[in-house]
């Protein structure tokens, strides 16, 4: 991924410049037609649509000032391979990585203790042949934890990486769902743009068919200020949509380190009622219970805590031969194991400690449980109200069709005006764009009902 930091000598200001001037110029045109026209002041109308074009142009600069180099075009499936590699998802793998290794160690047994040293020496006679307790001795000390306890340590970080594992998945989950999401939005916001530029056209039309009237006196002079406000409303929509493509962008830089130009994959739900072990179908459960068995492990581990832990001192002792004695050499061995004895305030809270886990866990996996069925009645709720909405705008738009199919045939008969159609035309844009906002709004509601289900 490559970001470029355009400065303010950078060839793309040029052409931002020739932007703003060519808007500004139509603009300043377009308003003087309307005042020339009416005779009337619009003022307060041409403040509102001067404030929303300001506000475009400044979001088109901060458009400008950072400049992602986008992807080429890619399949799904090649973004799903970018997105695995995500930091995130990197740093759980070597999380998990790290405990199973962990895992293996905690099987293995501490480093013996090798002691080098001299027994009874004399202090004002120093000899190793006159006195019959001075010796130079090797020792070696090995200690051995009860294998319950390794096993249950080892037990632990195996669940940990487990448990590692399937927030990954999770999360993957989640990531994908919002990159098909981002997607998604990409595909709105270029076709509401397109859109409200087809509205900005009409309005020109329609301002021209009202300043006819007005020379007429078959309509008010105010429905120009009208308007101007419409026009000045269809401004604010570009300037938020230009927000929401800059948002859009950083979101994907984030998820894949370049922004994509590939078209999103059309989401078909799964139906959880299809699913007959709906605990093991969501994967918050997983997570959850997977976090149940890191502390079962642990309710193990202090459980094994009140076992003994062995071990075995051998010290090996050489000696001199003097005058008096023959100098043999001695050997030492000494087994050694613990006893819970200070258990009440040791082993006994850290055992109750990991109950409280334990019960903490098994009552986590029961909220994770109802959020993740909540979360997914939510988004099938989204996405059912969505296509309900989609079909109940597709027949507002074929109402107005019908409605402007009678107005044109009166036009055409010379006995209407050429305004009501172009105010239908208008009306129809507006639900189109409304259509384009809620099939997006139910296809990310479909993703996001898969993103919360396990699946193969």
């Amino acid at each position: 991924m490559t970001t470029i930091i355009l400065s303010p000598t950078s060839h793309c200001l040029p052409r931002f410049v020739f932007d703003v001037t060519s808007i500004i110029q139509s603009s300043v045109i377009k308003s003087c037609r309307v005042i020339k026209s009416s005779q009337v002041a619009v003022v307060p109308q041409i403040q509102l649509r001067s404030l929303a074009l300001l506000r475009r142009l400044f979001i088109s600069f901060l458009g400008c000032l950072v400049v992602s180099v986008p992807l080429h075009a890619q399949t799904f499936a090649e973004l799903e391979s970018k997105l695995k590699q995500h930091p995130r998802l990197q740093a759980m793998t070597y999380q998990a990585n790290s405990d199973r290794e962990l895992s293996d160690a905690a099987l293995g047994l501490p480093d013996p203790v090798i002691s080098l040293g001299v027994n009874n020496f004399p202090v004002f006679d120093p000899s190793f042949d006159e006195f019959v307790p001075t010796n130079k001795a090797v020792g070696l000390k090995q200690r051995f934890p009860h294998r319950a306890l390794r096993r249950a340590r080892s037990a632990t970080m195996d669940a940990q990486a487990d448990q590692a594992d399937e927030m990954r998945k999770h999360v993957f989950s989640s990531m994908r769902a919002e990159l098909i999401t981002l997607l998604y939005n990409k595909v709105r916001i270029k076709e509401q743009r397109s859109l409200a530029h087809q509205r900005d056209a009409k309005y020109d039309q329609l301002s021209e068919v009202i300043e006819s009237e007005v020379g007429g006196g078959r309509t008010s002079v105010f429905r120009l200020a009208e308007i101007e406000a419409e026009r000045a409303e269809v401004s604010r929509s570009l300037s938020d949509l230009d927000a929401q493509s800059i948002q859009v962008d950083a979101k994907l830089l984030y998820l894949l380190g370049a922004v994509p130009t590939t078209s999103p994959p059309r989401i078909d739900p799964i139906d959880i009622s299809k699913i007959s072990d709906e605990r093991s179908s969501f994967y918050a459960s997983r997570v959850a219970d997977s976090a149940l068995k890191v502390s079962d492990s642990g309710v193990n581990e202090a459980k094994a805590a009140w076992k003994p832990e062995w071990g075995a001192n051998l010290t090996y002792q050489q000696r001199e031969a003097g005058t008096n004695f023959d100098g043999d050499d001695l050997v030492s061995f000494m087994v050694t194991f613990t006893v819970p004895f200070w258990s009440k305030k040791n082993q006994a809270p850290k055992l109750r400690a990991a109950n409280a886990k334990q019960q903490a866990a098994q009552a986590m996996v029961s909220e994770a449980q109802r959020q993740a069925l909540a979360q997914y009645s939510y988004a099938k709720a989204s996405r059912l109200a969505a296509l309900k909405n989609v079909d109940i705008l597709k027949q507002k738009v074929n109402a107005i069709n019908e409605e402007v199919a009678a107005q044109q045939s009166n036009y055409e008969s010379g006995a209407g005006v050429y305004a009501p159609i172009i105010d239908g035309e208008i009306t129809i844009l507006k639900l189109q764009t409304e259509i384009a906002a809620e099939q997006s709004r139910s296809q990310v509601a479909a993703a996001q009902m898969n993103a919360l289900l396990v699946t193969p």
